[in-house]
């Protein structure tokens, strides 16, 4: 018998709510519930998610106590290098060998796409929280993954919408060749055009590359007031620093960040970057659980979190207390149960984990500050909006997903 994956998807979501309404004890597999964290440890995004990253859901993991109803947690962790084929190969370990139960982190596009085709249909779960294509819980989801901090689509939403309503109207955009970059170039050129601008000329490098001095220098040829960053990590900061030495604010161009971290800016300095606008979905100044959270751990790595190692935290701790609820480790058990209810807590506000596997929640525009504003070494942002969950994310109706009902 074929069973198409809207049809498997709804078969495994019976098995599970039949489960959980049982009443009977559900099995913990291996005794442990297993978490494998995959991230770029030493590569273009380490400083983003990486050895921070996995710090975040150690914290998580003692903050919940070490233990799930009886069983203790144990974590893996593996540097994927930026290779789908790495990332695949590893996480195909995993679970031969170690039986794990949710793979976390993630930060390429390309190995979280890579990954996610390989769980499809298995008993373990992945929670993406670094990388950015909006097509991973589009035209790629699939029942056992959930997208969790951020993607393309609120990006271009956020800082390309305020970007031309302030008078920002012809564009070029700077793109990193790969799934990622792709994905983030196509939601910025729909919203740039839906709201009166033209993208007037794009070009792609290589992932990761270090000399952009050919690509700044067509992009200020091109004439256009905008020069779009479509990459990230260093990439994002060695586009930046060449453009500042070739002078392009000076010769009244300006560029749009279209992902930028907190680490990025803290690394590149507010003399550069002051200005800059940027949508995030966190920020560790916004209020006083996201400073109390933040502050523990600044003291155990001596930085500020990013977003998406506040998303990790935040994430683990939701999956530990769905598996708790559930009573099981079983991957579609806990996605339902994750998927039951709100998300507020100190990293997510107004959160929900949609059919198609996204954590919708609010995003944030904002500015980055000058060095007069700015209090301390990583006193940076201000908070210019909130985009509501609802308006951040791509709705459903324009859904490729075969988990939803159009």
């Amino acid at each position: 018998m074929t069973f198409s994956k809207k049809t498997l998807a709804s078969s495994i979501a019976l098995a599970a709510a039949t489960l959980m309404a049982s009443g009977a004890q559900a099995q913990m597999s291996n005794d442990e519930v297993r978490i494998g964290y995959l991230a770029d440890m030493s590569g273009t995004y380490r400083d983003l998610a990486g050895p921070g990253g996995l710090e975040a859901l150690m914290m998580a993991v003692e903050d919940f106590g070490g233990t799930v109803n009886g069983v203790p947690i144990e974590v893996f962790s593996a540097d994927d290098r930026n290779s789908a084929d790495v990332g695949a190969n590893t996480v195909r370990g995993w679970m031969d060998q170690e039986n794990v139960d949710l793979v976390a982190g993630m930060v390429a596009s390309s190995v979280s796409i890579a990954v996610t085709k390989l769980l499809d249909g298995t008993d373990t779960l992945a929670i993406i929280s670094g990388s950015a294509a909006s097509s991973i819980t589009n035209e790629h989801c699939t029942p056992n993954h959930i997208h969790y901090v951020y993607d393309t689509y609120p990006l271009a939403n956020g800082t390309a919408k305020a970007v031309v309503e302030q008078g920002g109207d012809t564009w070029f955009m700077l793109t990193a060749d790969y799934a990622f970059g792709h994905a983030l170039e196509s939601d910025v050129t729909k919203v740039v055009e839906e709201n009166g601008g033209e993208v007037v000329g794009t070009i792609r490098h290589p992932f990761p590359t270090n000399d952009f001095s050919s690509y700044i220098l067509q992009a200020q040829g091109s004439g256009a007031d905008i020069i779009g960053l479509a990459n990230a990590g260093s990439d994002t900061v060695n586009a930046i620093t060449t453009a500042s030495q070739f002078g392009v604010v000076q010769a009244g161009q300006q560029l749009a960040g279209l992902l930028i971290f907190l680490n990025d800016v803290h690394a590149l300095g507010l003399e550069k970057t002051q200005g800059l606008l940027l949508t995030t979905g966190w920020y560790w100044d916004m209020d006083d659980e996201s400073r109390e959270w933040a502050q523990r751990y600044y003291e155990r790595t001596e930085r500020m979190p990013t977003m998406v190692q506040a998303g990790i935290y935040s994430s683990t701790m939701n999956y530990l207390e769905a598996v708790e609820a559930a009573d099981t480790d079983n991957a579609a058990a806990v996605r339902a149960q994750m998927a039951d209810g709100p998300i507020n807590d100190f990293f997510a506000r107004n959160g929900r984990i949609r059919e198609d596997g996204r954590m919708v929640h609010d995003m944030y525009l904002a500015e980055v500050k000058s060095p007069e504003e700015s209090t301390g070494e990583w006193d940076l942002y201000n908070i210019q909006a909130t985009i509501p969950a609802e308006e951040a994310y791509r709705p459903l109706s324009e859904s490729q997903c075969d988990l939803v009902n159009n």
